[in-house]
């Protein structure tokens, strides 16, 4: 009697073969592994400003882009701000965001799960008394984050679960938020 085995296949636009090659690539070479992410910001005036990202240092060597990217923050009227742009807290919000979802559509296609739509929704709660300087006491940062998600696939509910748990402890957004790291401050 024969078996037959089934094969789950799934096309997110993610290339699993691609990101397994390169995670065995860097097995190989530990120190290629180590990458420098960067992002230069101009101030235009009050809150208004623009971060420009395009190199960055991996595999050993100094990356660019076929193109650059711009990311505006301002803040709004309501600080006396030209709200010009999202804030930069929203900015943290919406990587957070991407991040995960991200690992989702990567997560899901190497386990062979159809996603038909991801959404997530990211809410984090602030006391603004601390970073206007009314209570010290108050931490100027998010007080609590929380991530929705609503995903529809071809997987049971406990298989979505899964891959968003895999998602969120593979997330780099994620760990920066939960597990800060060092932050040096220099003037030029």
């Amino acid at each position: 009697m024969k078996t037959a085995t089934m094969t789950k296949t799934a096309d997110n636009g993610v290339n699993v073969e691609a990101l397994l090659g390169a995670r065995d690539a860097l097995t190989q070479a530990p120190p290629a592994a180590q990458f420098t992410w960067r992002a230069n910001c101009q101030w235009f005036n009050g809150a208004h400003s623009r971060s420009t990202i395009n190199g960055y240092f991996g595999l050993g060597e100094e990356q660019s882009r076929a193109t650059g990217f711009d990311i505006e923050s301002d803040h709004p009227a309501l600080f006396a701000a030209t709200d010009n742009a999202a804030t930069p807290l929203e900015i943290v919000l919406a990587a957070l965001a991407s991040c995960l979802t991200g690992g989702v559509a990567s997560i899901a296609q190497h386990r062979g799960v159809q996603l038909n739509s991801v959404q997530v929704e990211v809410e984090g709660d602030m006391d603004m008394s601390g970073v206007l300087g009314i209570d010290p006491d108050v931490r100027n940062g998010f007080s609590a984050i929380r991530v929705k998600f609503h995903i529809d696939a071809d997987a049971p509910a406990t298989e979505i679960a899964g891959i968003v748990a895999q998602s969120q402890k593979r997330s780099a957004v994620y760990d920066i938020i939960t597990n800060p790291g060092n932050v040096r401050t220099t003037i030029a």
